[in-house]
């Protein structure tokens, strides 16, 4: 990957690339879900409640890392092994394995496919009866024969095994290889030699088991990982106009009737209710919107809008932006950190931060709430069906109370009370004449 970051935590639609089969397996029923790290742990924080974590001490292949959680391996349990890189494996495929693994009595299954350009995957070598008696790694030169290299059928790297073979072939894994590493596919002859059968489960659908080994391969799992998240959504009663420009994340939620417009981006847990329109490149990040929301051309982080509400274009909802119902936030309004109540509006050219704005009231354009000293952030609060006029600015902590006004450039720094007008500016003076005396 050429980079500081494990492979298996960069992201992909919105999670890391090993919570995916991570995801598939407890989709699949596993009872237990064991993570191979190595000893800096990087992967544990990552990984959902209940999964457990063993240690590879050194980097020494697929057969010694699965060795590492040995200990943890129940002999009479079907123990399903997968590779950490490979985010398109689904529960159904699992199940599939399992299934045909008890089925034909087997002690290691492994699952295969047909490529066209088998590159770098291990061969299948299959006996004159059909049956598996290896897999040839490819990976590096000498490892596979000329002949060998022809082989199509490739290892996807997912394996069932009956525990106790399992755990007897591990103790007899050799590194009798280029790499000198302890590969698991060695196993199967190890397997076979104890006398047990070794089946193979065809994979028809090859994106199932793709792996991951650079960031051309990851923009092209993304792809079809991405595609998935669409269908699903559009099956559900979502209309994405444009998918190929539209980008979601896998854990964003979608009512029915949405409609999501080209070159959105719904990203992290963002959930979003029925009937909601998501205009073209809009952005939301974490957040939360209800039903029947008009969101155009705005970018939203960690911010709630209620049932109703509008927002943009161009609007900035920051993290703790609360939009109550019917509420709005308009053209080139920045809001943070703030109530708006229900109904209440904010509809262009504005600045409120770290206030409560109540139910019904108008903010002006160009209104600003000035809320940071240098030193500390103070809250503005302005009540309900309060009337702010153009320009108005409000030097925090100020109160403004209900049914109030302001005037025309007004800096508000003491309370307005209910009812009132409060007006804070310097009287108008003409200068006549004025250009006159400029000009001589």
């Amino acid at each position: 990957m050429r980079s500081a970051l494990p492979k298996v935590l960069h992201p992909l639609c919105g999670r890391p690339i090993i919570t995916w089969p991570v995801a598939a397996a407890r989709e699949a029923g596993a009872a237990r879900v064991i993570v191979v790290d190595n000893p800096r742990r990087l992967l544990e924080e990552h990984l959902p409640e209940g999964v457990e974590v063993v240690v590879q001490e050194e980097p020494r292949g697929t057969g010694d890392a699965v060795a590492a959680a040995a200990p943890l391996l129940e002999p009479g349990a079907t123990v399903v092994v997968v590779n950490g890189d490979v985010p398109l494996l689904t529960g159904d495929a699992i199940r599939a394995l399992v299934a045909a693994h008890e089925a034909a009595g087997a002690a290691a299954t492994m699952a295969t496919m047909e490529l066209d350009e088998p590159g770098a995957y291990g061969r299948v070598i299959r006996g004159s009866d059909g049956s598996v008696l290896r897999v040839v790694e490819a990976k590096e030169p000498g490892d596979a024969s000329a002949e060998e290299l022809e082989i199509r059928e490739v290892n996807t790297g997912v394996y069932a095994f009956e525990g106790a073979a399992l755990l007897a072939a591990l103790e007899r894994l050799g590194t009798d290889n280029a790499q000198r590493e302890v590969y698991l596919p060695d196993v199967l002859p190890a397997v076979r030699e104890a006398g047990k059968a070794v089946a193979a489960h065809p994979v028809t659908d090859a994106t199932l088991t793709l792996g991951i080994n650079d960031r051309v391969e990851l923009a092209h799992v993304r792809g079809l990982a991405q595609r998935r998240v669409h269908e699903a959504l559009m099956r559900d009663g979502v209309t994405i106009v444009d998918p190929a420009s539209t980008t979601i994340d896998a854990g964003v939620a979608i009512g029915r009737d949405t409609t999501v417009e080209p070159y959105a981006q719904l990203r992290g847990a963002t959930s979003i209710g029925a009937g909601t329109t998501i205009g073209a490149m809009s952005t939301l990040i974490d957040s939360r919107v209800g039903d029947g929301v008009t969101i155009l051309h705005s970018h939203l982080t960690e911010a709630q809008v209620d049932d109703g509400a509008t927002v943009g274009p161009f609007a900035y909802l920051r993290p703790a932006a609360h939009l109550h119902a019917g509420a709005k936030a308009g053209t080139f309004v920045e809001i943070k950190n703030s109530e708006i109540g229900a109904g209440a509006k904010v509809p262009h050219l504005s600045y409120i931060g770290d206030a409560d704005v109540g139910e019904g009231s108008n903010i002006g354009a160009g209104n600003i709430t000035a809320n940071y000293d240098g030193v500390s952030k103070h809250r503005t609060t302005i009540g309900a069906r309060v009337r702010t006029s153009v320009d108005t600015a409000f030097v925090a902590p100020v109160t403004v109370g209900d049914d109030a006004y302001t005037g025309a450039g007004s800096v508000i720094t003491e309370d307005v009370p209910a009812r009132a007008l409060g007006i804070a500016r310097a009287r108008q003076r003409n200068v006549e004449g004025y250009a006159d005396r400029k000009q001589r």
